[in-house]
């Protein structure tokens, strides 16, 4: 018998997971969470690879066919190469990919590539050093680059770079980014600043747009067209060149939300269900999943969970609400 699909009380189907394996960083950019004092998670709370591993069987029997894992910073959990191996081995499990800072990756790039492991998104926002710094609040800067370099040479892809972009901050970042892409076949992916600092940083005027950013790679490097039958689900819309040379992404969730075609929901490190990146509620799994709670009560959950989705995140208007935990402890 074939379970119906994962869909919400606006008709979206969702087919894809994003999975938080932990909550620790091993850098601090300022949108994402303070530079100290920051409280972890207790390690017992954090969901082990086996409970991780039902959970998708579960979510892919309901029709979860795709898989990212994030963090915090998912590379600083031990032994993640095992989890990559398990997860690929679910059936119906079509796609995984890994979202990292790459401060790590270059350890670890190989392990992961040896377990399967082929789609990698790196965060990198500037190649400027001082500017990284700035950032990040670390210097790390050749690390992340290191790792780069070794999955391209590992033959990883596609690789992407997510780059966040923060008017008067990463301005001048945005087309020498673009040419590294160029030169490296790596698709860049721009997203704009949202309110998930949990210092309430955020504003609207420090919100670099895509249109603001696609005015200057026209003018600095060329003309871009956008590139057709892009699946309407992903968050980025795509562009390239018209030279033929370099792919570009944008997630403008401020400035065009996508969020009526949105398909994904999130499971933290702690075991927490999201419907939203922004959701004020959540919905806790992880009782379920050690106190004996059946496959089918776990299903249950899950709908009952994306019933509950919202229309949209409703950014800029008086009706938003920033969510209570700050972006490490959700999951990217």
């Amino acid at each position: 018998m074939t379970n119906p699909p994962l869909i919400d009380s606006f008709g979206r189907v969702h087919d894809n997971l994003r999975i938080s394996v932990t909550d620790r960083c091993n850098i601090r950019c300022f949108y994402c969470m303070p530079e100290e004092g920051v409280e972890y998670m207790e390690r017992s709370g954090i969901l082990s690879f086996e409970e991780i591993e039902r959970f998708v069987r579960v979510a892919a029997r309901l029709g979860v066919t795709k898989i990212r894992i994030t963090g915090g910073e998912p590379l600083v959990r031990r032994d993640l190469p095992v989890l990559i191996e398990k997860l690929l081995s679910v059936p119906g499990i079509k796609d995984l990919a890994l979202t990292t800072n790459a401060v790590l990756l270059a350890a670890q790039a190989k392990p992961l590539y040896d377990a399967g492991l082929r789609r990698i998104n790196v965060h990198l926002d500037t190649l400027d050093r001082a500017r990284f710094l700035q950032i990040t609040r670390r210097e790390e800067l050749d690390s992340v680059l290191a790792g780069i370099d070794e999955c391209l040479r590992l033959g990883y892809g596609p690789i992407k770079i997510n780059a966040v972009a923060v008017k008067d901050l990463t301005d001048a970042d945005i087309v020498p980014l673009a040419r590294y892409g160029r030169e490296r076949g790596i698709e860049i992916r721009y997203i704009e600043f949202m309110p998930l600092d949990g210092q309430r940083l955020w504003g609207r005027s420090r919100v670099l747009t895509q249109d603001d950013m696609m005015a200057m790679l026209t003018r600095e490097i060329g003309p871009l067209e956008e590139i057709p039958g892009r699946d309407p689900s992903a968050p980025a819309s795509e562009y390239r060149f018209l030279d033929g040379v370099g792919t570009l992404g944008f997630i403008a969730s401020v400035s065009k939300p996508f969020c009526m075609n949105c398909n994904r929901i999130r499971l933290t490190s702690d075991g927490k269900l999201r419907y939203c990146l922004f959701a004020i509620e959540e919905t806790d799994v992880k009782g379920l999943l050690r106190g004996g709670g059946s496959d089918e009560e776990i299903g249950a959950v899950i709908r009952e969970n994306l019933w509950k989705k919202w229309a949209g995140h409703q950014i800029g208007t008086p009706q938003f609400v920033a969510p209570p935990r700050p972006m490490n402890a959700i999951g990217g």
